[in-house]
């Protein structure tokens, strides 16, 4: 029987195969010197170093300063007990809310009556509790709700969801949308915290005619962007009574404080909510 090949070794002579902590060295390396004297183990103190002394920076107080040191404590308290206590008398009392408060939202209108809402949905895309759902549309000619052409055919705001944070104000580019100082939102139901178009549009002023109506004869919608659009034509007016003869907003219509309770009955959730806080107030009444 043949014996097996052994495997030859390698020139300079053979090295040992290391075992356990031993360590291969090449051939012809002396080891290093070890030193006879013994590693000793660092103690628990020389590793945390502590000062001899601590001198604080602040001095403790001393004699009647010191005994006074905890009353001194409730001074902000003393000082205020002998103040006249200012209570807002509320609902009986309503105090007026700062100008640049955020409260409940308003779509606008131009001058002569049109819509400042032109549909983009920049609101709702800008909005982080995504609380605004809009629908834009087309405008005809019998249906000019706003200059240009498109409007907000479906504008809603969830005020559940609404954190009233004012970036929707920020996005919107023709000022359609802004935010009163209003903040008596509450309600009985989840669905009459959906407010509606009808419920957000600003009410009708002096000058204006309601919607839809064309717009200034010779303008387009960069006139309306600009201000430069101040008031109803007659043109306007005669396109209206024409198609709506008893339109309030007319001059020998009802008036614009009849064509504001129109639109208010028309916005039943504003409405509502108006009832609701009405009947709240009245019982919490003084």
């Amino acid at each position: 029987m043949a014996e097996p090949r052994k495997k030859p070794a390698p020139a300079g002579g053979q090295v040992a195969r290391p075992t356990g902590r031993q360590v291969a060295r090449p051939a012809g390396k002396p080891a290093p010197a070890q030193s006879s004297a013994a590693v000793q183990p660092r103690s628990a103190a020389a590793d945390v170093g502590a000062p001899a002394s601590y001198e604080p920076l602040m001095k403790p107080a001393g004699g009647l300063r010191g005994l006074l040191a905890p009353v001194g404590g409730f001074g902000v308290t003393l000082s205020n007990m002998f103040r006249p206590t200012v209570t807002e008398e509320y609902p009986s009392e309503k105090v007026p809310a700062k100008p640049r408060y955020h409260g409940r939202h308003q779509l606008n209108r131009y001058a002569d009556g049109l819509e400042k809402c032109i549909g983009c949905e920049l609101c709702a895309w800008a909005c982080p509790a995504d609380a605004i759902y809009v629908e834009g549309a087309d405008n005809t000619p019998d249906n000019q709700r706003s200059p240009g052409e498109r409007f907000g055919a479906v504008y809603q705001i969830n005020y559940l969801r609404c954190i009233f944070c004012g970036l929707c104000i920020e996005a919107c580019p023709t000022r359609a949308l802004t935010m009163t100082n209003e903040y008596e939102l509450a309600g009985p139901t989840r669905a009459g915290m959906i407010w509606e178009k009808q419920d957000l549009l600003a009410p009708l002023r002096s000058g204006m005619l309601a919607a839809p109506h064309p717009m200034v004869e010779g303008t387009t919608d960069t006139e309306y962007y600009r201000g430069e659009v101040t008031g109803a034509t007659d043109a306007q007016r005669a396109w209206v009574r024409e198609h709506r003869p008893d339109d309030p907003t007319l001059p020998e219509g009802d008036g614009i404080d009849a064509a504001n309770e129109r639109l208010a009955e028309a916005g039943a959730t504003a409405a509502e909510m108006a009832r609701l806080v009405a009947a709240a107030n009245k019982q919490g009444t003084r």
